[in-house]
């Protein structure tokens, strides 16, 4: 087995040295996005990091290169909690509502992040990104769910990307006009998504207990 050269080690290190003060200044920004809002400076940041923007700026070439690092951040904190809870194999009620709730304590936790990347998007959507992302996932459940109901899976990508586009505006009037609790709007939601399934099911003659995991019964005649 070839050992690694020194130059190449001594390059890892300095690779994960970069990637870790990127990070560390990344998390800075978050900090900042919290009390500033999307119009934050670079100044800021450095400031928030304790160092000086021009090192700041070997990290990051404007500020248009740190929203990318946030969004991709952002991406990393709703992925964390919302992949596990989609791929979650229970009852279509709590499956959804775990959803929802993964969706939407993320964008509570930081909505400065969300306003930044939704409102100004740069060469590289990350929103956009991360709809299609969730839209195939959602899409894959959703056929799961229309197999197990003998259903033709085709119309799950459809349907998997209105709700995606639902939830997205709902969130958007949801942090801005908040006459609703985060618990009531994620169970508004959870509701009309299952009526959507159980729509489907009863159209088909079948009939499903939401809290329990998919086992489908015939609706006697």
């Amino acid at each position: 087995m070839t050992e690694p050269r020194k130059g190449d080690a001594r390059r890892d290190r300095w690779r994960s040295h970069r990637e870790a003060r990127r990070a560390e200044f990344v998390d800075a920004a978050l900090r900042v996005l919290a009390t500033h809002g999307p119009d934050f400076g670079m100044e800021h940041v450095a400031a928030a990091a304790g160092i000086t923007k021009p090192v700041l700026y070997r990290h990051f070439t404007d500020k248009e290169d740190l929203i990318v690092a946030l969004g991709q951040r952002g991406t990393e904190l709703l992925f964390d909690r919302l992949i596990p809870a989609l791929n979650n194999v229970e009852a279509p009620i709590p499956r959804i509502r775990r959803s929802l709730v993964a969706y939407f304590s993320v964008i509570e936790e930081h909505p400065n992040l969300y306003r930044l990347l939704i409102r100004r998007p740069i060469g590289r959507d990350v929103v956009a990104e991360d709809k299609e992302l969730i839209g195939a996932a959602l899409s894959r459940v959703l056929g799961g769910y229309l197999r197990a109901l003998d259903v033709d899976p085709a119309t799950a990508e459809p349907w998997a990307h209105g709700i995606v586009g639902m939830v997205q505006n709902v969130s958007e009037w949801w942090l801005e006009r908040r006459t609703m609790s985060r618990d009531a709007v994620v169970e508004h939601l959870t509701q009309n998504i299952w009526f959507a399934i159980d729509g489907i099911a009863r159209q088909n003659g079948l009939v499903i207990d939401p809290n329990k995991p998919i086992e489908v019964t015939r609706i006697a005649n």
